[in-house]
């Protein structure tokens, strides 16, 4: 897994996994630079997506994976069991 990136992405849409539709959504909920994306707490940003049309448990995963620079299947193949008991600490586990 790689921390960071070796060159840091301009936009957001350049982040691993991400595209045009991620950078919209994330500006939906006022994340419009790639600094503000790495500034919020991935958890709290996936509560404020969570509501959203389209928007499920591989959010989370994307969110991640853009962060530490690896795939979100990655993440999901890896770190599940983690991340939904995070979820459900924090009352927002799948139902």
């Amino acid at each position: 897994m790689t921390d960071a990136y070796l060159i840091p992405p301009k936009r957001l849409k350049d982040l691993n996994g991400f595209g045009p539709r991620s950078e919209e959504t994330l500006a939906e909920v006022g994340i419009h630079s790639v600094e503000d994306f790495m500034a919020i707490d991935p958890y709290e940003l996936y509560a404020l997506i969570k509501p959203m049309k389209g928007m499920g448990l591989n959010s989370i995963y994307s969110i991640l994976g853009a962060r530490e620079n690896v795939s979100w299947i990655e993440i999901k193949n890896t770190r599940k069991t983690e991340i939904l008991m995070r979820l459900d600490d924090l009352g927002m586990a799948p139902k």
